[in-house]
């Protein structure tokens, strides 16, 4: 496998339930720790996280301001380990709407982590799998108003080179926490022959058994492309 990707559901619930006041505190970083270090040991190439949704920013003011001061604070904290680990990381989303706040800081970040290669991890942030559709359809319609590419040559790959995540082969797995069945804008174009594992876990209670499992399952699939 190349490409895993996750949705981190169940946090609020999670929260709730053991009477948590922080959100996504150190038990949700934790749970990302050990996807990156999942990957690293089973020599995933990339990981894709869904951290916030554009469809997030109808949320409270209050828990924007949370998840955005968490994201950076973890990062922070992270990065010199990341960095030992060979890990790249890409923000991947509508750039236009990154708060003001955090555009130096994620730019910092891919910089300081541009060169390495042992895993690429996609923090998918401000994200929609429609609006990537979207953003993709208007920049191939842009090319072939300006002459450079001629509408007989669109394909699939065409639309592929146009994405947000256009870096990272499409993912072979995905996996969702939270007991929830569904893809929740994730990933639409790329998740065309993915596989899917829905967890009942929340996210915050993951664990190297549930991941080796889904691996296991996943080992075991024969992957046919509707042939």
């Amino acid at each position: 496998m190349k490409h895993l990707a996750m949705i981190m559901d169940g946090n609020r619930r999670w929260a709730k339930e053991n009477g948590v006041r922080d959100l996504y505190g150190e038990a949700s970083k934790r749970s990302v720790r050990l996807a990156v270090e999942f990957c690293l040991k089973n020599k995933i190439e990339h990981l894709s996280l869904y951290a916030f949704s554009l469809e997030n920013f109808n949320r409270s003011k209050t828990e924007q301001k949370i998840l955005f001061r968490l994201l950076e604070k973890t990062i922070r904290e992270e990065l010199p380990k990341l960095m030992e680990q060979n890990v790249k990381i890409r923000f991947i989303g509508d750039k236009r709407v990154f708060p003001d706040n955090l555009k130096l800081f994620i730019q910092m970040a891919e910089e300081k982590t541009s060169g390495l290669n042992d895993l690429t991890l996609n923090i998918l942030f401000c994200y929609g799998g429609q609006q990537e559709l979207l953003f993709a359809t208007k920049s191939i319609a842009q090319k072939v108003k300006a002459g450079l590419l001629n509408i007989n040559e669109i394909d699939e790959n065409t639309i592929r080179e146009s994405l947000w995540i256009k870096d990272s082969p499409p993912p072979e797995l995905i996996l969702r926490t939270g007991g929830v069945h569904r893809l929740s804008n994730f990933l639409t174009f790329d998740s065309a022959y993915s596989e899917f594992m829905f967890l009942d876990c929340y996210w915050p209670d993951l664990t190297e058994t549930h991941l080796q499992h889904c691996l296991d399952n996943f080992s075991g699939t024969i992957r046919n492309f509707g042939h």
